[in-house]
């Protein structure tokens, strides 16, 4: 298969080449999958288990500077081959991840260096336009291309489906959406012709929607088994870790657990991007620091008084705005601790050394 079949290009190589300066001894490889203590990467030839070198670990920010599913990687082997240890990632191109669960604000990466994001929800119990919301905001802001991938059609009326799908086109979404069935194959093919060979995808969505289910119809035989589904219309989700599949055409596809939260940690500006059809309008209000709250000649009010924009979207995107200033704030107050703790584990050491 070679590194090409799992996405590696001349961009990479290049990039490649600037990092692996110190070491000369390295190979190039892909995070195919993790775990608490490391995980699995590829070489284009074979899988092997890494764990990340401490001195990566040390100086690793963050814990989502340490490897992920997508991630290139320059790796040593040992055991004749049969293990690596894995010394630095190189420069991400994009970036999936959200808020880690509880109050901290480190990023939890779900998946690096993925060109299109599929956010798949169910027509039957799941479709939700607000945690939709919040799913664009963080696939756009990591430079990724977002498609919804509305599954379970059987289980709904061809009315129902038909609202849905005028649900999503009024709320302004502007997003591209392939509707399947799983159980009748419609729509299965219109998901396959989407998957462009050398080109890696994620699925994202809650548990029981349907994701491994969708990756078992691209792979012969099939790579994946899921369970029944309840006698509720809900799948009962199998994966329990991220992991990148090559599909029998090419293309590479990131399987993830199922979250049914999905805290952001966008900036002001991705949330702004994500909402580009209340920013349209709030280009034309009379103030340009205009918060669309009050203020005389707002014209993203006039919209919600004319009919043009809903009211719950225009709060839900304030909501996130402001969620994403407390987290920028909360993210440089994180930073200035960690340099303040670096500087006095240097002086620590001068004292030790006499220095």
């Amino acid at each position: 298969m070679g590194l090409e079949g799992l996405g590696f290009d001349g961009g990479w190589a290049a990039t490649a080449a600037e990092v692996s300066g110190g070491l000369p001894d390295a190979r190039v490889a892909r995070v195919v999958a993790v775990d608490r203590h490391g995980g699995w990467v590829h070489d284009g030839e074979r899988e092997v288990p890494f764990e990340p070198a401490g001195r990566l670990c040390f100086t690793a920010a963050a814990p989502g500077d340490l490897p992920s599913v997508g991630d290139w990687v320059l790796a040593r082997y040992h055991d004749q081959g049969q293990a690596a240890i894995v010394h630095a990632v190189l420069p991400r191109r994009t970036l999936l991840g959200r808020k880690e669960a509880g109050k901290g604000t480190y990023l939890q990466v779900i998946a690096a260096n993925v060109d299109v994001a599929f956010i798949v929800q169910s027509c039957h119990y799941d479709l939700n336009l607000r945690r939709l919301d919040r799913y664009l905001v963080m696939v756009r802001e990591g430079g990724i291309t977002p498609v919804l991938v509305l599954t379970k059609t059987d289980l709904v009326g061809r009315d129902d489906l038909l609202g849905l799908l005028a649900q999503i086109d009024a709320a302004g979404l502007q997003v591209t959406v392939i509707a399947v069935s799983n159980a009748t194959g419609e729509g299965v093919d219109r998901f396959r012709e989407s998957l462009e060979p050398g080109r890696t995808y994620v699925l994202v969505g809650s548990s029981g929607v349907g994701k491994s289910t969708l990756i078992n119809q691209m792979t012969t035989p099939t790579r994946q088994m899921t369970r029944e589904v309840s006698h509720t219309g809900e799948g009962v989700h199998t994966t329990v870790r991220r992991q990148l599949i090559r599909l029998d055409q090419g293309a590479m596809l990131v399987d993830t657990p199922g979250m049914r939260e999905f805290g952001i940690l966008a900036s002001e500006a991705g949330v702004v991007d994500a909402f580009s059809d209340i920013e349209a309008w709030a280009a034309t209000c009379r103030y340009a620091d205009c918060r669309h709250g009050q203020e005389p000649g707002c014209a993203v009010r006039a919209a919600v008084i004319n009919g043009e924009l809903g009211e719950e979207r225009l709060q839900h995107f304030l909501k996130l705005r402001r969620e994403a200033g407390f987290h920028e704030l909360s993210e440089l107050e994180r930073r200035r601790r960690g340099r303040a703790f670096g500087r006095m584990v240097k002086n620590a050491k001068k004292r030790r050394d006499g220095g």
